[in-house]
């Protein structure tokens, strides 16, 4: 016949009273145990979309260019994997001279998986044609985030943070030249400084070492078209920068030869 404690627990009546240092029916423990195990599990993964750590920090600094894009798919640090369609990891040449970042992927690079497609990518290709650039040649571009914020909002401080890992180990891998900053946020994010653009523009910052030039995102260029010269004006300021500093390595170079 079943005792007390069975019928209660049939009945969903348990946990039961005791007193202190009795010992707990099978199934009240049984009971404690699958709580203490969805606990476990809720503990898990707030671990693993919790703040980036030194260690996770660390293992991305290691990470090779054949392990890179499945690294950031299957990210989950900061929850944006949950509301994205696709990782976009960058896209161009891994050798590149020019490394150009943007803030962080909208709709239709969500969409492909590509940074600056659609009309903004359509400019900044028009605009690396100008200077005889193109995709995929001395040329690398990527976002300071990899997955799409919902609605194309700004990031959050604890996004950006965990995705930062990422961006250092292309530049890392890449090392490029100059760094191109393209908009507000890509700048202020990479500099650690809330100034405006217009004070960032003409003049020449560094990042883990990377001579950085500032200037407008495309998006934005398409929406104030009279700021396109002032792009233009930066980009050239970029080139003659990697201009000098070639011909100043050139010289040196030429000079540790003279006996």
């Amino acid at each position: 016949m079943p005792d007390r404690d069975d019928i209660l627990t049939e009945l969903g009546l348990v946990p039961t009273w005791r007193l202190r240092g009795s010992p707990m029916h099978p199934s009240a423990q049984r009971g404690r145990e699958a709580t203490a195990a969805v606990r476990g599990n809720a503990d898990a993964l707030a671990m693993e979309t919790g703040p980036p750590t030194a260690a996770r920090a660390a293992r991305i600094a290691t990470l090779e260019w054949r392990d890179f894009a499945a690294d950031v798919d299957a990210c989950t640090a900061c929850g944006l994997a949950r509301t994205r369609q696709k990782s976009v990891p960058g896209v161009g040449d891994i050798h590149a001279e020019w490394l150009f970042v943007g803030e962080a992927p909208g709709s239709e690079e969500d969409a492909r998986g590509e940074p600056f497609v659609g009309q903004a990518g359509k400019l900044l290709d028009n605009m690396l044609a100008a200077l005889g650039m193109k995709r995929g040649e001395v040329v690398y571009v990527a976002n300071v985030l990899k997955c799409r914020p919902p609605n194309n909002r700004t990031p959050e401080p604890r996004e950006v943070e965990s995705c930062r890992p990422y961006l250092d180990r292309q530049v890392a891998l890449i090392r490029p030249k100059v760094i191109v900053a393209l908009g507000k946020s890509a700048a202020t994010t990479l500099l650690g400084t809330e100034a405006t653009i217009a004070s960032l523009r003409g003049r020449l910052h560094r990042y883990r070492g990377v001579p950085l030039v500032v200037t407008y995102h495309p998006a934005y260029l398409l929406r104030n078209l009279p700021d396109k010269a002032k792009a233009w004006e930066d980009l050239l300021f970029a080139r003659r920068m990697l201009q000098t500093a070639g011909a100043a390595i050139d010289s040196t170079a030429g000079a540790s030869e003279i006996p």
